[in-house]
Parts: C-alpha cells; sequence; structure tokens
C-alpha cells in the first residue's frame, strides 16, 4: 500500500507523555500484571477539574461539577475525586455504595439513571439528591419515603423536548427527562408531596455535542424556574448534564485528511483504508455517497472546560439575548455539570501486548494480534479513531519517542515510539508507507512506517481491535506494547467481558513523585497512598 501514511496520533499532556516514555515501566507492569492493563493517572482528574472551576470563576458562578461515575469503574480515581471539592453523579445502586465507600459525602451525590427501589431507598436514607426523569418515578419516591420514614429527599426535575421561537432547532430525542410542555402536571405532583420531597431545581439530559440544542435546553430550564417560582416553589440550581467532549487528537489537519480519504475509499477513488471496506456508516450506491460518517469528532478545538465556556456565552433569545451565565448569575441559581470523558480527560492508557505480527500478500496491511479483545480498548465502540503508541521492549530495536520539535518535526530518543504531544504534523508527512511482503520481510528496516489491521485475542472473525487500517511509524514486534491513550473515559472498562474466558484488565494507578513514576494496584490507591509509598 503505497502513498502517505494517514496518521492519527493522540493529543499526550505532560503526565501521558512521560508515562509512554517509561518503557520499562510499563513493561514491568504489564510483565506482572499481563495483558491488557489499564494504567490510570488519578492526579490528572484534579487538573481537569481546576479547568472546570476555573470557568465558573471567569462567570463568577456558583454550583457543583459531578463526575459521571458510569466513565469508569476506578476506585482510584473515584478516591483521588473524593479529596477534592467536586462531587459524583452515580446511576445505579452499586455506583451510590461504590461513592459511599470511596469517602464522598451525600451532599456530593446526585443519583440520575433508570432507578430500581433499592437504588431510591438507598439515596433517599443517606439524603442524596435524586434527579427524577418521570411522574411516576417522582410518585414512587414519594410512597418509598412516606412507607419507610424516610428523610425529606432534595430532588431535580430532568426535563426534555425544549422547543425554541423562530428558526425550528432540531433537538435529538431522548429517553431520559419529562417533556418540558408537561411541565406543569409534573409541579403538581412536586406541591402535592411537598412534605416528602424538596424540589432544588432542574434538569435535562442531551446525547449531542451540539452548542445550540444544549443553549435551548438550558434557556428552556430558566423559563421552567420562573414559572416554579410563580408557584412559591424555591428552586435555586440547573444540571446540564454532560458531553463537554475531548480533543483525542494533536493535529487537526490529520483528522481532516483521513476523512477525506475515508470517503474516497468508500467512493471506490483510492483503495479501503478499512478492514472489509466498511464505511462507519458511509456507503456507495452506485457512484452516489449515501449515509453520515459514524464517528466521533476526534480533533475538537473547543472541548471540556472551554466547551462549557463557550455554552455559558451564548445568548437566551428568548429571554432578552443576554448571555446564559449573565442569567444565571443575576436570579443566584447554582449550576451543576456532570462531566464524564471531560472529566477523565488524559487520566489513563490501556497497554495491549503484541503477540504476532502476519506479512499479508504484496500492498496488504500487516496482520497484528494483541493480547487484548475489542472491548478492552473500547475506542471505536464510542466512535473514537486515534493510533496507539509502540513501546518496544527493546528501545535498541528500532523507534524512538516523538518529541514535539515543531511543526512536521520527530526526534527519537529510543524508548516509545509514534508519539505526538502538539499541533505539528508529525511524522509522516512526505514519507511513503511501505507494505512488508513475505520475501523482504527480513530486511524490513523497524524504522519505516508500516499499516496494519489490529486484532483481538478472541476466536471471533469480528473481534477487531480497529476496523481501520492502522498507520504506525515503525514495525513492531511481538512482545512490544500497543499502548491506546486517553482511554479512561468510557474506553477502559463500560464494555469489557470475561468472554472465551478471556481475563478482563487490571488496572493500576500511577503518580510522580520525586521525579520518578510510583504506582500500586487500583483498588489499593487511596489519597494517602502518595504519601505512604507502594511500588
Amino acid at each position: 500500500m503505497g502513498g502517505q501514511p494517514l496518521y492519527l496520533e493522540p493529543r499526550l499532556e505532560s503526565r501521558l507523555r512521560s508515562l509512554v516514555n517509561s518503557p520499562e515501566l510499563l513493561h514491568t507492569l504489564t510483565d506482572a500484571l499481563g495483558s491488557p492493563l489499564n494504567v490510570l493517572v488519578p492526579d490528572q482528574l484534579a487538573d481537569n477539574l481546576e479547568r472546570f472551576r476555573s470557568v465558573y470563576g471567569n462567570h463568577h458562578l456558583s454550583g457543583q461539577v459531578f463526575l459521571a461515575h458510569k466513565a469508569n469503574r476506578s476506585s482510584a480515581l473515584l478516591r483521588r475525586l473524593a479529596a477534592t471539592d467536586a462531587g459524583v453523579d452515580v446511576a445505579s445502586l452499586g455506583e451510590l455504595q461504590h461513592a459511599l465507600g470511596a469517602g464522598l459525602t451525600p451532599d456530593r451525590i446526585t443519583a440520575t439513571g433508570p432507578k430500581n427501589p433499592e437504588f431510591l431507598w438507598l439515596a433517599a436514607r443517606t439524603s442524596v439528591t435524586v434527579s427524577l426523569d418521570t411522574r411516576g418515578e417522582l410518585e414512587q419516591l414519594a410512597t418509598l419515603v412516606r412507607t419507610h420514614a424516610l428523610p425529606r429527599t432534595r430532588v431535580l426535575l430532568r426535563l426534555s423536548g425544549f422547543e425554541g421561537s423562530g428558526v425550528r432547532v432540531l433537538t435529538r430525542p431522548s429517553r431520559f427527562g419529562t417533556a418540558v410542555r408537561e411541565t406543569a402536571p409534573l409541579l403538581d405532583a412536586v406541591e402535592r408531596h411537598a412534605d416528602v420531597l424538596d424540589l432544588v431545581g432542574v434538569a435535562y439530559h442531551l446525547d449531542t455535542t451540539g452548542l445550540t440544542e444544549k443553549a435551548l435546553a438550558l434557556e428552556g430550564c430558566l423559563r421552567v424556574l420562573e414559572e416554579c417560582r410563580s408557584r412559591g416553589l424555591r428552586p435555586r440550581a440547573v444540571d446540564i448534564g454532560g458531553g463537554f467532549g475531548v480533543n483525542y487528537l494533536a493535529d487537526g489537519g490529520q483528522w481532516e485528511r483521513y476523512t477525506t480519504a475515508l470517503t474516497e475509499a468508500v467512493m471506490g477513488i483510492r483503495p479501503p483504508l478499512t478492514y472489509g471496506g466498511h464505511g462507519y456508516g458511509l456507503r456507495n450506491e452506485a457512484g452516489t455517497l449515501r449515509g453520515a460518517l459514524g464517528l466521533y469528532p476526534a480533533h475538537r478545538p473547543v472541548a471540556a472546560a472551554g466547551y462549557l465556556d463557550e455554552l455559558l456565552s451564548q445568548p437566551a433569545a428568548s429571554l432578552g439575548g443576554r448571555p446564559l451565565a449573565a442569567l444565571l448569575l443575576e436570579h443566584l441559581y447554582d449550576l451543576h455539570t456532570e462531566p464524564g470523558r471531560a472529566l477523565l480527560d488524559q487520566c489513563g492508557l490501556t497497554l495491549a501486548k503484541v503477540l504476532e505480527v502476519r506479512d499479508q500478500e504484496a500492498g496488504g496491511p500487516l496482520h497484528i494480534r494483541l493480547a487484548a479483545k475489542a472491548d478492552d480498548v473500547a475506542l471505536e465502540d464510542h466512535g473514537v479513531l486515534m493510533d496507539p503508541v509502540v513501546v518496544p521492549r527493546d528501545p535498541a530495536n528500532g523507534g524512538g519517542t516523538a518529541i514535539d520539535g515543531g511543526p512536521g518535526t520527530r526526534i527519537a530518543t529510543g524508548t516509545a515510539s509514534g508519539i505526538a504531544s502538539g499541533s505539528g504534523t508529525g511524522i509522516g508527512t512526505g514519507t511513503e508507507v511501505h507494505a512488508v511482503t513475505p520475501a523482504d520481510s527480513a530486511s524490513a528496516t523497524a524504522s519505516e512506517p508500516i499499516a496494519a489491521y489490529l486484532f483481538g485475542n478472541l476466536c471471533l472473525e469480528s473481534d477487531l481491535i480497529t476496523r481501520r487500517t492502522v498507520f504506525l511509524p515503525r514495525r513492531p514486534a511481538p512482545g512490544d506494547l500497543l499502548a491506546f491513550a486517553n482511554t479512561a473515559g468510557y474506553c477502559m472498562d463500560f464494555h469489557t467481558t470475561r468472554a472465551q474466558h478471556q481475563p478482563v484488565a487490571r488496572k493500576v494507578a500511577a503518580w510522580q513523585e520525586g521525579g520518578r513514576w510510583r504506582w500500586c494496584l487500583d483498588d489499593q490507591y487511596w489519597p494517602t497512598t502518595p504519601v505512604g509509598g507502594a511500588q
């Protein structure tokens, strides 16, 4: 396969960059704990929280930041969160028990998602705020509180189906929340159960990255709060959920080049870029491009805390056109957020050992089999395309760490290879990709860029780590590691299984101390651990 390699290099901030530049540590960990292995960096969570807090401060807003627990089951991350002033959003009985056991007090926990009686009972018993999706759920909670003589419970009303005036904004339907047009009977129920339920605010959940949709929903929530006040109710908060996004890639140009090339491949203009001609939602119907690209926008210049800042700066068209942040401040409303992947950005990586590298026919990508299943590295389950970093077992056997030296510059330092840390285009500019055939594999140098498919270790044709052709700056060897960066948000354990009795990835927590990396098992980490020491 000729042509320039279509790299999608991961964005790495200082901690993750340092971690992938520590091959001896990473190989020691996988030798001892097996492959796949998840490595978490709890201290990064605190840094991400500060970025969100700075947005609150810039807009002079109060309120809580709740980590969406569902994004990762790690105990280390939750305990590190407990050492900050942030809270956690739990969506199951097990998550609530986990949060309480990690040291989070009930006033820093909000319960969302589908709820069974046991989940509702523990939330009410411990005085956790409950976000209610329907009038039926409200009635169920009120009955439970009365029947079991539980404390008066703080509740949020989660709303959906927001509509704007003027130009129609298409909003994605949601299974969560009560349609805003049905607010009146919902508030009637709140008033009827005021002796056991305390309405503290309203909320929304939108599974979209669209700023316009989210601004419309926040504007709608502000109008509902005014309706509450007209009834004599005193709600004081708006919870706008999550969906702030993450910028996964170092170079937006690489993303544009790849998506353009993928479209050309689907149309038959260039050779396929995926296994089996998969189009990621695109298809060729008699020479016409159909469908929609079903991928996460992996390069997002405005994401996480920056996205929140833009959202708060949006004007509220039906409320005088003033910025949403100004209206929240004017009415002294608290703003609650529930970031998941945005709060876990750069908080970990997944390691997988290379078991086999097979040459294919002339012009075909290598087949690389890993000691991991597709659900252990669930980037594609969330539509995220991003290159892994090759971490050689023997640094002298080719490859080197890519240290950002400016656009188009990569400097080999003899450790991991395939890393981008800035906005440069990295290796690949003007570089040909060479397909290695059985005849010439012995003479191929480790520094030549290669194209490959990544396969898992299940006895299933469908067990592909990624369907796309992955371009790597060097040919990996059995025993090397592939480091998949930035998997802490939803891509570590959300989909993992024990299919075919294959192990699930273990977790370790890592931190920097005295210029070196230290680590412990995830469930052995506490905020005191870095002081007390571990490995």
